[in-house]
């Protein structure tokens, strides 16, 4: 009966992760068996994988491709080469020094030891029992299969592995900065996805990953000392202890117990980390749904109390998630010590601990809402980042406002829109379709994958109302969770529930560098002795909005005069309340200026103003005003 229960839940996870709403849509599947054993005094573990992949696309597949991320820590990798030639290298990645008068910036990589760099080397790949051929290059595994893989049918693809933790330098590695003994992320031999683009195989280069969902049955054997934290249910609880076992229930180990097999399990996901230390304190508290939060954190009086008063906040950050996203829809979330940062991964996340109480719940909060918008809603991070970086940065800069509120009120998104501003005047801003690793500077890759990406869908809000951006955020994470959503995807969502026209938007907006750029022109009076006031606008910008423009008279009242895009075939209801509403003609882009007339004398006007809200992303804000400002 168990396992007829059990069965049923697994095909329904997998039918379920099918459920995109785009017709022919599909994706592969993945199921992952692994048992690793990790010496903890070499920093280098041995394993065995299984795969069970499920080919469910209509392509006939004569190849598979796996991620092998630890060879990017090794001297002349591409990620080390990379190091080296991009004018702003991330700080965590080198060494500053002065040499000849002059700063240098060298790369941590390039002198990394053999026992202190990366690896992961594959043995004996087989395909249903068969040797297959096998070729590695850098970070990439090519195999070339004994038999095809045939539409809708599935194979088994085995291998042993064994691999050397770096030196922490990026996200990965052994005893980073704080102390944290193992942060294993992207540790082991991981599938590329295969989609209807093709293949995505990508080297590790600097950031960003794509993975195939699937189910994860994991088995980690440790020295007995150490906690582990991370992704999936830890199936023989009763029998680890450290703070997993059920209440009132004592674990003893044998006498002679050396190590520990950790048992997990993780449906429905598409990555596996874990974190381990054996300093690691662990807490356990029931968030809403009773969801076990879990924190695993080093044992250092200076930050006991942060990370107990974290604890709390962590849970109002899932209630606020979950209500303005959607449910969270597994049973557990980890926020572990470790890493270099800030980094999001199945059911929990790595962040550094040694932090003020505000940094500590903000990086958590910005690192948990990637459960959503990316672990949930798993957009191509390679090719989209701005999707998962910038929706997630929306959302948790929201969630941060109700859970720990600024003492003198702020906008959430006015630094995004700062941050964006600058790089749009630069002349180093790239589109936002240009590849995560493809970018000419780092700045110009965080600026644009965080702040233009919340910018995206705040701006949607003055596009479409705000209400209809609620909307628009809970119908797409219930219609495309569990699946590969695109940036056609929002937009479409964002047009079924608004009814405007979008594709220009999102053309603009992430195709190309286009900016927004309005301006009153000029204002004057009725020559022919009638009472009223001509207004002359001016797009300088390539990219058309619609536009929001109030007027307040002398006498103290309000009008709004709303210009929509043509191109929208929409109009938007009036957002002000209490303020008397117009629709005026619609403004065509193709028309450089733009000509209303107010039914009021110019004596009787005090201002007109673009965008009063700011929420339109114009580049000059100087001339959106009469009189200047």
């Amino acid at each position: 009966m168990i396992m007829k229960k059990l069965l049923f839940l697994l095909t329904s996870c997998i039918g379920f992760a099918q459920n995109n709403p785009n017709p022919g849509y599909w994706q592969q599947h993945v199921d992952y068996k692994m048992d690793v054993k990790m010496d903890v005094k070499k920093f280098q573990y041995t394993g065995k994988q299984e795969i069970v992949y499920t080919n469910n696309s209509n392509d006939t597949l004569h190849k598979v491709y796996y991620h092998l991320y630890n060879n990017a820590f090794q001297p002349g990798s591409e990620m080390d080469a990379r190091l080296q030639a991009i004018s702003d290298p991330d700080k965590r990645m080198v060494k500053t020094f002065k040499k000849e008068g002059k700063d240098v910036k060298e790369s941590r990589i390039s002198t990394l030891k053999p026992n202190e760099i990366g690896y992961l080397n594959i043995a004996n790949f087989k395909q249903d029992g068969v040797a297959a051929t096998t070729k590695v290059e850098g970070t990439i595994l090519e195999v070339t299969l004994a038999k095809p893989i045939l539409p809708k049918q599935k194979t088994t693809l085995s291998l042993d592995f064994d691999g050397q933790v770096p030196l922490q330098i990026r996200r990965s590695g052994r005893i980073s900065e704080e102390g944290v003994a193992l942060s294993m992320t992207q540790w082991y031999p991981k599938l590329c996805e295969y989609d209807f683009e093709g293949w995505h195989a990508n080297p590790y280069i600097a950031r960003e990953f794509h993975g195939v969902w699937g189910n994860f049955d994991v088995k980690i054997t440790i020295d007995k000392a150490y906690t582990i934290g991370g992704t999936g249910y830890l199936q023989n609880k009763n029998e680890i202890g450290h703070g997993y076992q059920d209440a009132g229930v004592q674990v003893v180990y044998p006498k002679k117990t050396k190590t520990l097999t950790w048992h997990f399990y993780a449906p429905n996901v598409h990555d596996f980390a874990w974190g381990a230390d054996n300093e690691f304190i662990h807490d356990m508290i029931l968030g809403p749904n009773n969801v076990e939060l879990h924190f695993l954190y080093k044992n250092k009086k200076e930050n006991l109390e942060n990370w107990k008063k974290m604890q709390p906040k962590t849970a109002e950050l899932l209630a606020f998630f979950n209500e303005n996203v959607g449910p969270y829809p597994y049973k557990q979330y980890s926020v572990i010590q470790g890493g270099d940062g800030g980094m999001e991964y199945g059911m929990s996340t790595l962040i550094t601990g040694n932090r003020s109480f505000g940094s500590l719940v903000g990086v958590t909060a910005h690192e948990m809402a990637h459960s959503w918008f990316q672990f949930v809603l798993a957009t191509n991070e390679t090719k989209h980042e701005w999707m998962d970086e910038g929706f997630t940065s929306y959302i948790s800069n929201l969630a941060m406002n109700k859970v720990l509120p600024p003492k003198k009120p702020e906008i959430p998104y006015e630094d995004s829109y700062n941050n964006y501003i600058y790089l749009a005047k630069s002349g180093k801003e790239q589109p936002l379709s240009t590849h995560a690793d493809r970018y000419d500077l780092n700045m110009a890759y965080g600026i644009s994958a965080y702040s233009k990406g919340e910018v995206f869908l705040v701006q949607l809000g003055y596009l479409i109302g705000q209400e209809n951006l609620n909307k628009t955020i809970k119908r797409y994470y219930s219609e495309y969770k569990f699946t590969h959503p695109t940036p056609n995807d929002i937009k479409r969502v964002a047009e079924k529930v608004s009814g405007a026209n979008l594709d220009w938007y999102l053309l603009d907006w992430t195709l190309t560098t286009n900016t927004i750029d309005y301006a009153i022109k000029n204002v004057e009076s009725a020559t022919d002795g009638v009472q009223r006031t001509g207004v002359s606008l001016e797009r300088k910008g390539r990219m058309p909005m619609p536009l929001d423009v109030i007027v307040e008279y002398t006498d103290g009242t309000k009008e709004f005069f709303y210009i929509p895009n043509t191109l929208m075939r929409w109009e938007k209801p009036n957002p002000y309340a209490g303020i008397k509403g117009n629709v005026l003609k619609g403004w065509d882009w193709a028309h450089p200026t733009y000509f209303f007339e107010i039914p009021k004398s110019k004596t009787s006007i005090k201002s007109i103003t673009i965008d009063p809200e700011n929420v339109m992303a114009d580049i000059n804000k100087e001339d959106n005003s009469y009189p200047k400002k």
